[in-house]
């Protein structure tokens, strides 16, 4: 068995915690050999309800969880961490306009960052999932200077699955017969599902989406606004957020940077893909929506 590793989980007593932290214990994120102190933050009204998925934890008996924390103070939340996952966010109320929604998401973000910086290790993975993720990404990773950029990324892996899924359904193969799917920019409805360069495996070959699909108008209309809007699809469903869902990408993406390929943990930019028109119109309009939430988080960051 190796040392434990440390994992924070924020926002610990809310819906996509309890559809995950049962994923982290039981050994699906950091494999079947590695032992986990989990960490759990919340604010301070929700520490009765924290209280409860304690229990639940230690109920599960998972051999692999050597200690369970519960805490409401960042000093003890962001200890020595090596992995800390990010999901706790101001959300948005009704009326609440998205400048209001960034100016209190920015106030936290820059509260968890400078944690980040004073407490955890300087090789710790950051992931930010609570929303908007990017820019809540950015304000953490700029409040946190002595740990590198590249350890910080946001969850996007819910719309990447997302996507997969849709073209899986429309082909009649499994999710895993698709890859090479990229969503491009926000977190939001300007986000842009980008299947130019996918690939899906049909009677053992690959063959590209579009040629595999025939069917562009539903590529470059039906598909995309599915995908941009299938979030607030679910809450119309469900009367509340995808939380399994979201969970479940948490894992792949927290699976995915903390395994890397075999010889390393890093990441790297994929250069040289080319562009048509379509997808450059789709990939500016949101490229201009982050840059506005970036100029107004900078503005709040230095009046914070």
């Amino acid at each position: 068995m190796s040392e434990p590793i440390r994992v924070l989980v924020t926002g610990a007593a809310g819906q996509i915690a309890y559809s995950l932290l049962y994923s982290i214990g039981n050994g699906s994120v950091f494999g079947k050999d590695q032992p986990i102190i989990l960490v759990l933050l919340d604010i301070t009204p929700m520490m009765g309800v924290l209280d409860g998925v304690l229990m639940e934890l230690q109920d599960c008996a998972l051999p692999l969880l050597k200690d369970v924390i519960a805490t409401d103070k960042e000093d003890v939340a962001f200890k020595d961490l090596d992995v800390a996952i990010l999901v706790g966010s101001m959300p948005r109320r009704e009326g609440m306009e998205r400048k209001d929604l960034l100016k209190a998401n920015v106030k936290i973000f820059k509260s968890q960052g400078a944690a980040l910086d004073k407490y955890a290790k300087k090789s710790v993975k950051v992931i930010v999932v609570g929303n908007p993720a990017n820019t809540n990404c950015l304000t953490a990773s700029k409040s946190a200077p002595s740990i590198p950029k590249e350890n910080f990324s946001c969850l996007t892996r819910l719309d990447h699955n997302r996507a997969k899924a849709q073209i899986a359904l429309k082909l009649g193969v499994t999710a895993n017969d698709v890859k090479n799917v990229i969503i491009w920019g926000n977190h939001s409805s300007t986000q842009y599902p980008d299947v130019n360069h996918a690939k899906v495996k049909l009677q053992g070959k690959e063959v590209g989406v579009y040629e595999a699909l025939k069917d562009d108008s539903w590529l470059k209309g039906e598909f995309v606004t599915t995908v941009q809007q299938r979030g607030a699809a679910v809450i119309k469903a469900r009367k509340l957020s995808s939380a399994m869902s979201a969970a479940k990408a948490i894992c792949d993406h927290v699976r995915d940077i903390w395994f890397g390929t075999p010889e390393n943990k890093t990441w790297k930019f994929v250069e040289g893909l080319p562009i048509n028109d379509f997808s450059r119109e789709k990939m500016d309009l949101t490229a201009k929506e982050l840059t506005e939430e970036k100029e107004s988080a900078f503005e709040f960051l230095s009046s914070a």
